[in-house]
């Protein structure tokens, strides 16, 4: 794999969520990513601080467009806790939870978000609009209902599979209800 490649990808990604103006500002934005599945091995064996700052990288450059919040999952050896910055967790009343994640124990993703945030706190759980799952790292616990699946034409970065989602408010009221504007 060529971290060129890896860059190209991943501008195709920001590329489709910024032409879908689906993202809007101060939404949270939800990443799971397996560092290990993007360079083609099991998810949780092969981290890479390389491959999580070029991601990084290019997730900025959607933040940069879209006003956006990130959060990072970190593994279940953290429980999926999130990594988002300390203005996150007090504008929306997340506990922090005390942990650092480390490439071992978070994931090679979490923990680079982690250090290259400018005031990063971990927290349990979060409710985001929207999110990216890079390598089938399971983020649906940490997007509101509901939940829409996104088909992008860039399904894949490098080895890692795609999916990615937006929420929408619920439908209630049954038959009689209107729900257009």
């Amino acid at each position: 794999m060529t971290n060129d490649r890896l860059a190209q990808d991943l501008k195709c990604i920001v590329k489709e969520w910024t032409d879908a103006r689906i993202l809007r500002e101060n939404d949270i934005f939800v990443v799971g990513c397996s560092t290990s599945e993007v360079a083609g091995q099991p998810i949780g064996t092969a981290g890479s601080e390389e491959i999580a700052s070029t991601i990084y990288q290019q997730l900025q450059s959607l933040q940069n467009a879209t006003g956006i919040n990130l959060a990072f999952q970190c593994c279940e050896h953290l429980n999926r806790a999130i990594v988002v910055e300390r203005t996150i967790a007090t504008t929306y009343s997340l506990p922090e939870v005390t942990a650092i994640p480390v490439r071992e124990a978070g994931g090679a993703m979490a923990a680079y978000a982690y250090q290259h945030m400018i005031d990063p706190v971990v927290v349990e759980k979060i409710t985001a609009e929207a999110g990216m799952d890079i390598g089938e790292t399971m983020i649906g616990m940490h997007l509101k209902h509901v939940a829409v699946p996104l088909k992008f034409k860039q399904r894949f970065i490098n080895y890692a599979r795609v999916r990615a989602a937006r929420t929408r408010p619920k439908l209630v009221g049954g038959s009689r209800a209107y729900y257009g504007k």
